[in-house]
C-alpha cells in the first residue's frame, strides 16, 4: 500500500493594518529627515523624480480641473432645470390668471351690452339671465336660460339681446325657461316699418339665417319702403310688446302673388353668439303705454 501523503496547508500570512500604517509613517519620516540632512547628495534624485512627477502632477491637475468643470456644469444644469421648472409653474399660473381675466373681460363686455340695451328700452322692466343650454349648431331656434318662475319669468315674455328682439319665452320651470328665437322656422312676428308705420310679418328661417337674413312678407303694395329701413315690433301684435327693434330690410320686391311686397331682414341680434339676455317682465296684455312708444322720426 502506498503511504498516505499529507497535504501541506500553506498558512496565510496576515499583517495587521496598523503595523503597516505605522511602518509606512516611520519610513516617510526617515525619508524626510534624510532628504533634508543630505539634500546635496539627493539633489540629482530629486531632479529625476521631479522631472517624472511634475508632468504627472500637471496631468492630475488638468484632470482635476476637467472633473471640477464637469461637476460645475452638472451643478449648473441642475440649477437650470430647477429654474426652468419654477418658470414653467409661473407660466402656468400666468396662463390661468390670463384665462380668468379674459373670462371676466368677456363677461364684462356682455354685461355692458345688456346695460346699454336696458337703457334703450328703459320703459320696460327687465331681468337679466344667462344662456345655459342651446343647440350646438351655429344657429339655434331655441335655448334655455337660468331664470324661471321664481324670478318672475312667465310664458310669452319678450326676450332681448344685442340691440333688439331675440324671441319669446315658450316654457318655464322654477329656475329655468325656454326661449324661442325669431329665427326659428315656427316663429312669426308682427312687425312695422318705423318710418312709414306699414305693417309686415317677420318669419324665421334657420336655413336663410346662414346667409344673415330672415324673411319679411305681407307688406302693402302701396308701402313706400327702402333698403335699410328699420322694422320694429308692431302695436297690433298680441304677444310682442311694441317698439322693439327687429332688424333692417333689403332686397325689396313684389311677391309671387303680385298682391304684396316682400323683402329680407338682417336681424340686429347676433344669434350665433348669444350668452346673456334681458327678459321683459311685462306681458303684452299688461302694457298700456303704446302711444308713448310710437313716434315717427320723419
Amino acid at each position: 500500500m502506498k503511504p498516505k501523503i499529507k497535504n501541506k496547508v500553506k498558512k496565510k500570512i496576515v499583517i495587521n493594518p496598523k503595523i503597516v500604517f505605522w511602518g509606512l509613517t516611520v519610513f516617510c519620516i526617515i525619508l524626510i529627515v534624510v532628504s533634508y540632512r543630505f539634500s546635496d547628495i539627493f539633489s540629482p534624485v530629486k531632479n529625476v523624480i521631479g522631472s517624472v512627477v511634475a508632468p504627472m502632477q500637471k496631468g492630475i491637475n488638468n484632470f482635476g480641473d476637467f472633473i471640477e468643470d464637469k461637476v460645475d456644469h452638472f451643478s449648473d444644469m441642475d440649477d437650470l432645470l430647477e429654474e426652468n421648472k419654477a418658470l414653467k409653474a409661473q407660466i402656468d399660473d400666468l396662463k390661468n390668471t390670463n384665462q380668468i381675466l379674459n373670462q371676466e373681460k368677456y363677461e364684462l363686455s356682455y354685461y355692458r351690452e345688456l346695460y346699454e340695451l336696458d337703457g334703450l328700452y328703459d320703459q320696460y322692466k327687465k331681468v337679466a339671465a344667462k344662456v345655459i343650454s342651446k343647440d350646438p349648431n351655429s344657429y339655434s331656434g331655441e335655448f334655455i336660460i337660468d331664470k324661471g318662475e321664481k324670478d318672475g319669468i312667465l310664458t310669452d315674455m319678450n326676450v332681448l339681446a344685442g340691440n333688439g328682439l331675440v324671441g319669446i319665452v315658450t316654457q318655464t320651470g322654477s329656475n329655468w325657461a325656454r326661449v324661442r328665437t325669431i329665427i326659428d322656422d315656427s316663429s312669426k312676428v308682427s312687425g312695422m316699418f318705423l318710418k312709414t308705420s306699414d305693417t309686415c310679418i317677420v318669419s324665421g328661417d334657420l336655413e336663410l339665417i346662414d346667409k344673415g337674413y330672415i324673411n319679411v312678407s305681407q307688406i302693402s303694395l302701396n308701402a313706400q319702403i327702402y333698403d335699410n329701413y328699420e322694422v320694429v315690433t308692431s302695436y297690433i301684435s298680441d304677444k310682442y310688446l311694441p317698439g322693439i327693434l327687429i332688424g333692417y330690410v333689403s332686397d325689396i320686391g313684389v311677391d309671387p302673388t303680385k298682391l304684396t311686397q316682400q323683402c329680407r331682414l338682417t336681424p340686429v341680434v347676433d344669434f350665433e353668439h348669444i350668452d346673456a339676455v334681458l327678459i321683459i317682465t311685462q306681458l303684452r296684455e299688461e302694457y298700456d303705454g303704446i302711444s308713448e312708444v310710437f313716434k315717427s322720426d320723419n
